[in-house]
Order: structure tokens, then sequence, then C-alpha cells
């Protein structure tokens, strides 16, 4: 089934009066790096104005909710520290509440600091990290690596400091214990800056995935455990929920595999040729349009 390109007045009232709850991607749909997307406070304004929930929804694990809030405030943009559903916060929930990671055990960490403060909510104890020790750019020698006994998984989130030394330690708690357990955030391949694409969350356990010959358990969209979270926390009607995104393979897949309508803007990473052209993708969202400020437009 063709996707819907959205152009009308009529066309953004109906989906307005179609869905009361709201699940946005962050990246790529309301911002391009320290970029706010034109029209995304009026947007805002008008969802609530509207009574709609609003939920977002960000495979981003660089932050904590709490310091997306501040980059909401710094954006001018009105949001909730509640409203804010990140891959870290999904990731220490799911080491705490779904594997049950004992208290004695911990987690190696390949990430920054929004994603330690998050297992710090949930009391989860950890290593790795934004830690000078791992931060380094000496030569990294096995046999001057003592392992901590007590590492029961590593989670690999988006790290602009990643190193061999970083990867080394995780691959050697993997490959020594098999029983430990090899998660990551979300496998994105990229992450949309401002100035254009880099590599993402998914290149950063890429390395290891080679080396182990085995895949992570990505708990970022699109998997089902960050609406697992959402869920936990507040009711909707997934019939009357729609998730808007940017990308086809984590958003659109997100949306579709939790029942939910899906909205594409084309302000981040997917190009429209992807759904229309000659030979379109397998991912193909219900609605499309350029922009999320294109609901401004709406009656």
């Amino acid at each position: 089934m063709a996707a819907k390109r959205l152009s009308s007045a009529q066309d953004y009232q109906r989906l307005l009066d179609r869905y009361d709850t709201w699940l946005l991607d962050c990246d790529g749909v309301l911002w391009q790096g320290d970029r706010l997307v034109d029209g995304v406070p009026e947007v805002l304004n008008l969802l609530r104005e509207r009574k709609k929930k609003i939920f977002f929804v960000t495979n981003n694990a660089t932050k904590s909710r709490k310091n997306y809030k501040k980059k909401f405030d710094q954006l001018g943009v009105a949001a909730e520290v509640e409203e804010v559903f990140g891959s870290a916060y999904a990731s220490a929930v799911y080491i705490s509440s779904v594997m049950k990671l004992p208290k004695d055990k911990k987690v190696y960490v390949i990430g920054m600091k929004g994603l330690e403060e998050e297992l710090d909510e949930e009391g989860i104890a950890h290593i790795g990290g934004t830690d000078p020790a791992d931060n380094t750019l000496e030569e990294f020698h096995l046999k001057n690596f003592e392992p901590d006994p007590d590492v029961g998984a590593v989670l690999c989130g988006l790290d602009t400091s990643i190193n061999y030394t970083k990867l080394s330690k995780a691959f050697t708690y993997l490959h020594r214990n098999k029983d430990c357990a090899f998660l990551a955030t979300n496998t994105d391949s990229t992450f949309p800056s401002a100035e254009g694409l880099l590599p993402g969350a998914g290149s950063i356990s890429a390395p290891l995935t080679c080396a182990l010959g085995r895949d992570p358990v990505s708990i970022g969209k699109p998997a089902k455990t960050m609406l697992d979270c959402i869920r936990a926390k507040y009711r909707f009607d997934p019939e009357r929920t729609i998730m808007v995104g940017d990308r086809l393979n984590t958003d659109i897949e997100f949306g579709k595999g939790g029942g939910l309508a899906t909205l594409l803007v084309l302000t981040g990473i997917t190009h429209e040729w992807e759904i229309t052209g000659p030979n379109p993708s397998t991912t193909i969202p219900d609605y499309f349009t350029n922009s999320i400020g294109d609901l401004r437009n709406a009656n």
C-alpha cells in the first residue's frame, strides 16, 4: 500500500482529528543537531491545545531524560521529563526490570554521560563509559587488563570517544563469559547532525558484532522495548496513536511493529524517492510530509 502524501489543510486536519497520542522522534524530526526545525514550537503548542498526549521517543542515548529536558528548554520547546523516552532510559529499565540483573553485578558501558545517569537512576552499578582510564590514547595490552569478575553485561551506545581500549575490554568480557549479556541502546547505522550524517550507535557496536560473531540485543527503536516502557507508564489506544519519524528502519518499523499509524517527515535521514521511487523500500509509512512544521497548515 502506497504512502499518502499530506499536502492540503484538510489532510492535516484529518490527521489531528484521527490521532490522540503522538509519539515524536527528536533528531531529524524536531531538530537537526542544535538547530530547531521550522515550526516545531507552534506544532507542539497546537497538539497540546487540542489535548493530545505527546511523547518524545528517541534512540539517542547520549543524553539522559533530564538533559533532554535542558535541551528542550534551550531550544524554547515545552516538554516535561516524563514525556521523554530515550534509548538510554529504556536500556536501564530493561536491565533492571526485564533482565533483572542481580544487584551484585555490574554493566560495562561503551557510551556517554547520559547513559550512565540513567543507569544510576535505576540503581545499576557500572564501569567504563566516561572513566578516564578507558578514555585514553595509550596502546591497549591484554596483559595489563584485569577484568572485573562482577561484570554481567556489556551495554553499547553512541560514544564519540570510542577507542580500541573500550572495544577490547568489552570484547574480553563477552568472549570470556558466555553468560555476559551483549546489549545495544540501539543499532542506528548513522546519526543526523546539523552539518550532515555521522556514524550512529550501530557503528559503535558493529566491531564487537564482527569480532564475536553475534548480534547484541537492541533495546531502542524498532525494538518493542521502548513501546513497552511507555505502556508501563501511560495508557493509550494504539488505533488512535501515531509515530512520527524520519527513519524507515527505526521509527516507521517501530510504529508498525506496535500497531500504530506512521508519519514520515523528510527533514532527516529518509528521501522521498525511497518510498515513491521505482524501487521503494519494503517499509512504507502510512503518511509522509516535508516537515512536522506542515501541521501548522491544519484548519
